[in-house]
């Protein structure tokens, strides 16, 4: 097979084709609600634990350069600031989530975009225009990944995936030709890593997956840059990424419709601080309590649907997920999802928690909580999630809910103003509401007055 005809010079051809007038003006609007929201939470994901480590080394390394350490007070090159803001973008789990290929985009293309865009000098219209292009190769590249086939064999598919658009996003900015972003995606297989083992014991290792994904995609991009090869047939090769980390390939999923429909349209945003197989179980939780009026006491057993392509994440084994013991453990259990849900009304980043984690009452109705597998919702994923629940309450009464798309996903969005909302209560342990406020409209408006993106990153620095 020539260059000229392997999958990953076609998406090259493509990615790098795009400009910034070929964008249909909904596609820049919704890709500015994708900014907007992933440097929220990665602002919010600062304060994380986990965020201090990275900071330290990467300080350690290089306390100075073009691109921003976001929540720090100094900036570094751009291959570490990407692994810095990456690693804090995926420590709250709020950062956007897509179906078909159950991974996180934001956390691995818009770090390593922005930190790039800083270096480079550019606008904000360039910057949304790398990011459509990133997205577009990490969703592909995810599609075709099949994620139930990568998990059972134990692979992140956000930090393997997302690579690819983080080398897309960087190269776009770099101006990087067709043939040296295929280079950069050759390069990109040889890097692509990510173990789904933090699930056993709470790791951190989830959230530097993203984190590594973004820094070893600008790096792909700049070694192709300056003159580095890699294998044009990286995706559908005999030793290429699909045979390394999937047992049930989609291949016809990295070129189909390729032109006709940005890949980022299909994105969800998450309204809930948890993993994103939990979000139609709270939706049912929030629905039954609403309508019903439902009190902690009233529950006698809490029941729902998990999807099978979830179950080792959110709900086996059950012991473990029952009993979360740190915020990871909580982050990734449908029980304390359903749990918290229920008891506060409420399941943003404030509520997975060691202070919730302890609460007694959610504890209480997470004891209370069991899982099943209906393999009438199974045939419909990976494009929908559908969801079922019910609570039988001590005066023997079942009441029962369904839902089909759960709430942020394209079916069913949160709408700007929401969005907005989400940035602030995110940034507000970091700046006041009202700079907030301002900042979020900074982001919105990124594309029109080009000095935005350095105000911006100016005030996330802070």
């Amino acid at each position: 097979m020539s260059a000229t005809q392997t999958i990953a010079t076609q998406l090259a051809t493509f990615c790098t084709g795009i400009r910034w007038n070929d964008i249909p003006l909904p596609t820049r609007e919704r890709t500015k609600d994708f900014l907007l929201d992933s440097l929220g939470v990665t602002f919010r994901g600062t304060l994380e634990e986990s965020s201090k480590p990275a900071v330290d080394y990467v300080r350690g390394l290089q306390a100075d350069g073009p691109s921003t350490v976001i929540g720090e007070g100094f900036r570094t090159s751009s291959p570490w600031a990407a692994l810095v803001n990456g690693t804090a973008a995926h420590a709250i789990e709020m950062d956007d989530v897509t179906s078909e290929s159950s991974l996180h985009p934001a956390v691995c293309a818009i770090p390593a975009a922005v930190a790039v865009a800083e270096e480079r000098g550019a606008d904000g219209a360039a910057l949304v225009t790398a990011i459509v292009a990133g997205y577009e190769i990490i969703l592909r590249v995810g599609n075709a990944l099949n994620p139930s086939s990568a998990y059972e064999r134990g692979f992140h598919p956000t930090s393997i995936a997302g690579i690819f658009g983080a080398a897309t996003a960087a190269a776009h900015l770099m101006g990087l030709s067709a043939a040296q972003l295929t280079d950069a995606l050759g390069i990109c297989g040889s890097m692509a890593a990510g173990s789904m083992e933090y699930l056993t014991d709470g790791a951190w290792t989830k959230r530097i997956n993203a984190g590594w994904a973004a820094h070893a995609g600008v790096v792909a991009a700049g070694m192709a840059a300056a003159g580095f090869n890699g294998p044009a047939t990286i995706l559908e090769g005999p030793h290429g990424f699909l045979s390394a980390f999937t047992d049930e390939p989609k291949t016809a999923r990295l070129l189909d419709d390729l032109g006709e429909l940005y890949q980022i349209e299909a994105v969800s945003i998450k309204p809930y601080g948890c993993c994103r197989y939990n979000h139609g179980i709270i939706d049912c939780m929030f629905a039954l309590r609403k309508k019903h009026g439902i009190k902690p006491n009233q529950v006698e057993k809490i029941r729902f649907s998990v999807l099978s392509a979830g179950r080792d994440i959110v709900a086996e084994p059950i012991v473990q997920k029952q009993n979360p013991e740190n915020v990871v453990d909580a982050q990734f259990s449908a029980h304390f999802a359903a749990a918290v849900a229920l008891a506060r009304g409420v399941a943003d980043v404030n509520q997975f928690t060691p202070e919730s984690i302890q609460d007694p009452v959610v504890r209480d109705l997470t004891a209370k909580t069991e899982h099943y597998f209906n393999p009438d919702i199974d045939r419909l994923y990976p494009l929908q999630w559908r969801t079922e629940a019910e609570i039988k309450l001590t005066d023997g009464r079942v009441v029962a809910t369904e839902i089909d798309h759960a709430t942020g996903e394209p079916q069913n969005p949160v709408p700007r103003e929401g969005l907005v909302d989400k940035f602030v209560l995110l940034a507000e342990p970091l700046l006041d509401k009202t700079p907030a406020h301002d900042l979020a409209g900074q982001i919105l408006a990124i594309d029109r007055e080009p000095p935005l993106l350095q105000t911006v990153m100016s005030t996330l620095r802070r």
